[in-house]
């Protein structure tokens, strides 16, 4: 049996701004067979660590805590004292009256907070870098637990897949095996916030986007789609859907809007690093009222390819303005050394302006005669008497 090449995924355009892949086929070797969550998850995971993810044995808050000191310490280039992140971590990270909306405002529109340090100065610390975005780090944990009682939630649960940005929760991803409707994972997620996303010191509310599978179907939403959801369904029974119900959920799609839906495919073109990085920093929008939206593919192919006319465009007149530019001077140049030949003005730089320059030139030499004073007479003759033949 010959086996199948696996598929490059190429961007829409080789450019900084590529985030959606030109053209998705699907593979033939595809698994459409049942496979357990454990199975699906083990999958995912060597998907995410193929493409540079960092596997991490986290399963407890005191561990998540220590790994986001060291990343913040990595991204920044700095080193906390103990006193100084204990202060950082409860005022600027943490912050024991924050809810997903202050943290979703605070990765989105705030995200450079400030460190006082031990000798009074003031330093800047990134929570997530947008200007270049590679420098972010990737990291990929699973069965995280979070226990029943005091310090937790209200009961103890165990959390599938989250991938962590600079040590903080940003994208979790709930799974269920194969034939199992993808609203119970939906379902899931929204009792993870009922009952432990706040518990402890409420680091999953940094969670931005949130992926359902069931192997076979994938899809993707933002925080405030759960966020909202939970409000609609405990407040007046509502009279038609909104944004926040489950039916508006995204599919992942390529540049011709077909929808990659296996989990397989769809950790090989979302969870690309350049990709993720993308949608985090550039394609959640915030709006006013503290909702956040993320765009879907058709969006962000439409959105790249206006940014990559305006490059072009720009691009396009600068080069015309420098070719522009580069002619004159060369017809200045051109003009200059026609002038010298032809005894014009450029060969009279150190005449009087009121003499006037006699040129010529033979076989075998080519000289200037001293200039003639022209002041006492308009029609002053010039003698054009060649030099003698040596």
């Amino acid at each position: 049996m010959i086996e199948a090449t696996p598929r490059k995924y190429e961007p829409i355009a080789v450019s900084n701004e590529s985030t959606v892949v030109a053209e998705y086929v699907a593979e033939h070797a595809a698994e459409a067979a049942y496979q357990s969550e454990a199975d699906l998850e083990h999958e995912l995971i060597g998907l995410l660590q193929s493409q540079a993810y960092q596997y991490l044995p986290i399963t407890s808050e005191a561990q998540l805590v220590t790994n986001l000191r060291a990343q913040l310490e990595a991204l920044n280039g700095v080193t906390f004292s103990d006193v100084e992140w204990k202060h950082f971590f409860s005022e600027r990270v943490s912050g024991a009256n924050d809810g997903i909306a202050e943290k979703t405002v605070r990765i989105q529109d705030d995200h450079v907070q400030l460190l006082k340090r031990d000798d009074g100065s003031i330093k800047n610390i990134a929570l997530i870098d947008k200007q270049n975005i590679h420098n972010n780090r990737l990291q990929v944990i699973n069965q995280y637990e979070t226990p029943q009682g005091e310090g937790g939630g209200k009961y103890a649960n165990r959390y599938d897949v989250t991938v962590l940005v600079n040590g903080l929760p940003m994208v979790h991803i709930e799974l269920k095996r194969r034939g199992v409707d993808i609203r119970e994972a939906f379902n899931q997620i929204d009792r993870y916030q009922r009952d432990s996303f706040w518990a402890g010191c409420g680091l999953f509310e940094y969670v931005q986007l949130f992926v359902i599978s069931n192997g076979t179907l994938t899809k993707y939403y933002s925080n405030t789609t759960r966020r909202q959801h939970l409000s609609d369904t405990a407040g007046a029974k509502r009279v038609r859907k909104t944004s926040n119900s489950f039916e508006f959920t995204s599919w992942w799609a390529d540049a011709q809007n077909k929808p990659i839906t296996d989990l397989s495919a769809f950790a090989k073109t979302f969870f690309a690093k350049h990709t993720l990085l993308n949608i985090l920093t550039r394609y959640c929008v915030l709006t006013a009222d503290k909702m956040l939206l993320v765009m879907r593919p058709y969006q962000i192919v439409a959105t790249e390819k206006i940014l990559q006319k305006i490059e072009i465009s720009t691009n396009y007149k600068q080069a015309r303005h420098h070719q522009g530019r580069r002619v004159r001077v060369a017809h200045d140049r051109v003009g200059q050394d026609a002038d010298l030949v032809q005894g014009g003005p450029g060969s009279r730089r150190n005449c009087p302006p009121s003499t006037k320059c006699c040129s010529w030139s033979t076989a075998r030499t080519s000289t200037t005669r001293p200039c003639e004073n022209t002041t006492g007479s308009r029609r002053a003759r010039r003698t054009r008497t060649p030099p003698p033949l040596s």
